[in-house]
């Protein structure tokens, strides 16, 4: 099960290059139930992620190189690259800062990871966050390839 919040940011935090990164490409096979395809640096992934805003289950199965092009042919819509900052705060927690490029060059979205619907709904966000946009469907990904 993925427990999720996102947030659009304000700014950036000045020394978001020191934070560990990945580089991403994703793009989406279906969105009914989302199933996506994803390069993360040298890995590759397929995911199946069912419904559901904030709470949905989410299961990751490896790809190797040749499946991922293979399967990348056949995505619906635009193929989404952005860069990801590891970023850790209190509690364990980690903020995972999306730097979008291609479509949605330059924005920011913050996500976070929770062990429980109690504990993403008690977070109060982050001074450097701006709008809560976990309930805005216009900000998962698979809407922002622009698959219909």
């Amino acid at each position: 099960m993925e427990i999720e919040r996102k947030w659009l940011i304000k700014e950036p935090p000045r020394d978001l290059e020191s934070y560990p990164h990945h580089v991403i490409e994703q793009g989406y096979l279906n969105t009914r139930p989302v199933v996506r395809i994803r390069r993360q640096d040298n890995d590759y992934i397929l995911t199946y992620k069912g419904g559901g805003l904030m709470a949905r289950e989410e299961y990751n199965l490896p790809l190797d190189r040749k499946s991922y092009e293979h399967l990348r042919e056949k995505i619906d819509g635009r193929l989404i690259s952005k860069v990801r900052y590891v970023i850790p705060i209190e509690n364990g927690l980690v903020v995972e800062l999306d730097h979008f490029e291609s479509p949605h060059k330059g924005l920011y979205l913050a996500e976070i990871e929770f062990s429980s619907v109690e504990e993403a709904e008690a977070f109060p966000g982050l001074p450097w966050f701006d709008k809560d946009v976990t309930y805005d469907v216009n900000y998962h990904n698979s809407v922002m390839s622009g698959i219909k």
